[in-house]
Parts: structure tokens; C-alpha cells; sequence
């Protein structure tokens, strides 16, 4: 199945001595760099593997022996000892006329998170992130099964939803047990695993960590330090609001939310569609979803594009603002109704901020007007419309 960032990451080794590709576990990172490598002489390393991490116990003498290949290093965390060499052999191939696609270096945390893993690339570097599927990559599915599952490609592709539904309570499970302690302090897997479950229950709420402090029986520092823990794992998101209007009075807390939707449903014990449709937590998966999508792609076009949510305290709401670098505001109200009508608060923030375009998400097929500058659209067109398409 063809990843849609494949393009964009052979033009970012076309030009960039090396490229980090992000992306949490699971996500096809190894197999999309694996594919690219068949494409030109390349190696690839585990650095997970006991073997090829014995390879790299002198790396500036192995390194150099391969200056003339793509070094795919995966799971590059775990020698962040590697990166003072890497900037040495980059700036040695420099010098001999080699600027670019010389390391792919696969990584299972954030930008912030690799930082702390050793010493920057800073001008050497290209950063790119892999998300789970998106709906334009799995077109040919239904639509809500992606939604159901997530887009982990073992769980959507799964032979039934009960199958799906394990992989997922196994990578969970997984995380908390042998990945999570890699990247910290110590901490007891069924805390976190509690606090995950919160804020799957809190899905698309404000961020209110005092409460999640006294649920869990800690402090307000050790409770921040969980969720930033996630987000830095690429597992959930701050979705940070508006706040260049200071005449109005806006909400200041960030909304949160488990970015893949399926890992939300299982945390939920949520088996399958007909659960989903009965659980208090549908609404707010759905904007999740649709959110997680959206940005996925407008990010693949732009990746300085910036997305906010806007609320004031008089009720004006958006649920995603898109910010173009050029200054353009596009305006995203998230509805699970296959008739969607609009609140009060939309137009009021909309009268508010005067962004560009304004769309209503839903789950229709149909694309149509719902006002002379408000579009309803289907999630899948507007996700190809933020491609351009």
C-alpha cells in the first residue's frame, strides 16, 4: 500500500545530508524506508538488533566504509552516541563533494525527544513525520473502519474487528511495559496505562491536569509530565487554542487527544461500530478523527501550517483553525450528523476572526452549501482538497 509522504521523503534525501523520519511504533516507518532502499544502494541497521548495534561499536570506522550508501539507521534513540559522529561524517562528505542522501534515521518520539538523544544536526538535517494511515491512503476501505480500528497498518488490515481489537490491546500493552521506560524516568505501567484511559475518556476535552493529578494520586508536575511523555511518543496531541484576539476573552487551556483513534476505542474497550455508536465518547472520537486526518494532510503540503481551536468565553467556538503561513485562516467546524447544522458560536467566531474558508466535516458523501460561504464536505474531499486535489 503506497504511503503518500513516499514522494516527499525521497526529495527530502535528495537534498538533505540526512533525514529523520518520526513516527510512533508500528506506523511503517521500516517498511516505507525499507522499499526506498531498494530503489539505490543502501544499508540498513537495527539499532534494536543486538548484532547490528555490535556493527556500530567502533561507528566512525563503519560509517566510513559506507559513505557511498543511504545508512538507514532504525530506532536511532537507542545510540544517541551516534549523532556527534554522524555530524563529522557529514561534514567530511561535504568537503568531498557529497551533500545529500547519505543517513535515513528512523526514529519512535518527537523532534524534542530525539534533541535530547544527542547532539544536533542542526543545518545537516531534514525532519518528516509518518503518520498511521490516512484516509486518502486507504481510500478503497470504508470509511468508518478506519475510524473503528486507527490507522496502524496490523490493525486496519486486520481479518476482523476482534482481531484488530487484540493487536491493539497488545501494542498498548507493549508501550507501557518495554518501550515507555526507554525514554525516562521509571514509571509504573499501570499509572500510566490509568492516566491513558483518562484521557481517552477526556477525548477532545481542556486540558484540566489538576484533575488528572487528583484521579490518579500524584502531583500536578508528575501528571504534566505523563501526557508530554505521550505527546513527545506521537501518541497524543495538544491542540493549542487561538489567541492572537485580545479583544475578546479566550479560553487559554489546550484541548487534548489520543491521536489514533483505534488506540482510543481499545483503551475504551470500544470492540466494534455498534459499541462505538453507543458510547459517550462517539462525538468527540469523531472530531479526533477527523482532526488527526485533516492535519495529516495539510501538514504533508505545508509543513508550516499551524492548527489551533478557538473559544471565547461569550461561546464563539471553531474546532480547528488552520493558520497558512501566508496568514490565511481556514475556519473547520467537526459534526457526526448526516445533516449538519451550525451553532450559534461558529458564526460568532467566524464574525470574530473572518477566516478565509469555512467548512463543515461530516460523514456524507455529498459536497453542497450550507450557506453562501460555508461548505459542508465530506471528510475524504476536504483531506484531498488540503492536497491540493
Amino acid at each position: 500500500m503506497k504511503r503518500s509522504l513516499t514522494a516527499q521523503l525521497l526529495e527530502a534525501i535528495d537534498y538533505s545530508p540526512a533525514v529523520v523520519l518520526l513516527g510512533p511504533r508500528q506506523s511503517g516507518k521500516t517498511t516505507l524506508a525499507l522499499e526506498l532502499a531498494r530503489e539505490r544502494p543502501a544499508i540498513y541497521l537495527d539499532l534494536e538488533s543486538e548484532q547490528d548495534r555490535a556493527k556500530l561499536a567502533q561507528p566512525e570506522l563503519y560509517l566510513a566504509d559506507h559513505l557511498d550508501k543511504l545508512v538507514i539507521l532504525d530506532e536511532v534513540h537507542r545510540a544517541p552516541g551516534l549523532f556527534p559522529v554522524l555530524r563529522g561524517l557529514i561534514d567530511r562528505a561535504r568537503r568531498d563533494g557529497r551533500r545529500a542522501g547519505q543517513y535515513l534515521l528512523l526514529g519512535s518520539a518527537s523532534l524534542d525527544l530525539l534533541k535530547q538523544s544527542g547532539e544536533t544536526l542542526a543545518g545537516r538535517v531534514a525532519y518528516l513525520e509518518l503518520t498511521p494511515f490516512h484516509v486518502l491512503e486507504v481510500a478503497e476501505r470504508p470509511l468508518d473502519e478506519l475510524w473503528l480500528r486507527g490507522g496502524f497498518p496490523d490493525s486496519l488490515l486486520a481479518g476482523s474487528d476482534a482481531r484488530s481489537l487484540r493487536w491493539r490491546q497488545d501494542f498498548i500493552r507493549s508501550y507501557l511495559e518495554r518501550d515507555i521506560p526507554q525514554f525516562g524516568p521509571r514509571i509504573a505501567a499501570e499509572t500510566l496505562r490509568r492516566f491513558w484511559t483518562m484521557l481517552a475518556h477526556h477525548q477532545g476535552g481542556l486540558l484540566n491536569t489538576a484533575q488528572f493529578a487528583r484521579n490518579l494520586g500524584v502531583d500536578v508536575k508528575t501528571a504534566g509530565g505523563y501526557l508530554g511523555l505521550l505527546v513527545d511518543l506521537l501518541l497524543a496531541r495538544r491542540l493549542l487554542p487561538w489567541h492572537s484576539n485580545p479583544g475578546k476573552r479566550l479560553v487559554k487551556s489546550p484541548k487534548v487527544f489520543i491521536r489514533d483513534s483505534g488506540i482510543a476505542h481499545a483503551l475504551l474497550n470500544i470492540p466494534d461500530k455498534e459499541t462505538l455508536l453507543a458510547h459517550p465518547v462517539v462525538g468527540a472520537s469523531w472530531e479526533g478523527f477527523a482532526i488527526e486526518n485533516l492535519l495529516a494532510n495539510a501538514m504533508a503540503t505545508d509543513p508550516m501550517v499551524q492548527a489551533y481551536f478557538y473559544r471565547s468565553s461569550g461561546g464563539a467556538e471553531i474546532d480547528l483553525l488552520l493558520a497558512w503561513p501566508d496568514g490565511r485562516l481556514w475556519a473547520i467546524e467537526v459534526k457526526r450528523s448526516l445533516a449538519p447544522k451550525l451553532e450559534r458560536g461558529f458564526h460568532a467566531a467566524c464574525a470574530d476572526l473572518k477566516p478565509e474558508r469555512r467548512f463543515v466535516v461530516y460523514p456524507g458523501g455529498e459536497r453542497y452549501r450550507l450557506a453562501e460561504d460555508i461548505e459542508a464536505v465530506p471528510l475524504p474531499q476536504l483531506a484531498k482538497s488540503l492536497r491540493g486535489g
